[in-house]
């Protein structure tokens, strides 16, 4: 069940939708809680928050993982170096924000001096805060956020440019269809 250069695996596909949408609805939702005055409400919001989180980075591990096993797969065409660079650095920025962003929401919780809960069941205990740990994942995470929707936008245009410039096929890879090469 590996990924070829002209059909990507059943895996490869669901982590990738899993994760992109995941990621997307999460930045949406950080939006909408940073406008949120300090509730209960919010509290309970920021607690799905997290427990969403938690699950992205499990994913977002299990993904790396496989892609390492499976390789980075190839552009179905080229373009100009500073297209090919430039697809590249958004990958690598999309791979690692999936990692990054739910590390520094925890860092940004534990630093705090919040315990961990995914969905109810407690995972990290709660501690004494340690604010410089606190401050660099709310830095980390509110950078972070603001990289993140650069980059997807970037990556979505791209992909918009696969379909109607390029005509490759990349889409369709994406979809789980076989392309011709």
């Amino acid at each position: 069940m590996k990924d070829t250069p002209s059909q990507f695996s059943p895996i490869t596909i669901s982590l990738h939708w899993l994760i992109a949408l995941g990621m997307i609805a999460m930045l949406a939702f950080g939006l909408y809680l940073e406008e949120l005055p300090r509730s209960p409400e919010k509290g309970e919001f920021m607690a799905l928050h997290k427990s969403f989180g938690a699950i992205i980075l499990l994913l977002a591990v299990i993904r790396i993982y496989w892609r390492i096993q499976n390789g980075f797969p190839k552009p179905l065409s080229q373009g100009p170096n500073w297209q090919m660079t430039l697809a590249k650095v958004a990958h690598w920025v999309l791979i690692t924000g999936t990692v990054f962003m739910p590390l520094s929401g925890i860092l940004m919780t534990v630093g705090g001096g919040y315990g961990l809960a995914v969905f109810g069941i407690q995972v990290i205990p709660k501690m004494e805060a340690v604010d410089i740990l606190g401050q660099i994942g709310g830095a980390v995470h509110g950078i972070g956020s603001k990289l993140l929707i650069l980059f997807i936008v970037l990556h979505i245009l791209g992909a918009i440019k696969h379909q109607f410039i390029d005509k490759d096929g990349t889409i369709a890879r994406m979809l789980g269809s076989k392309v011709d090469q």
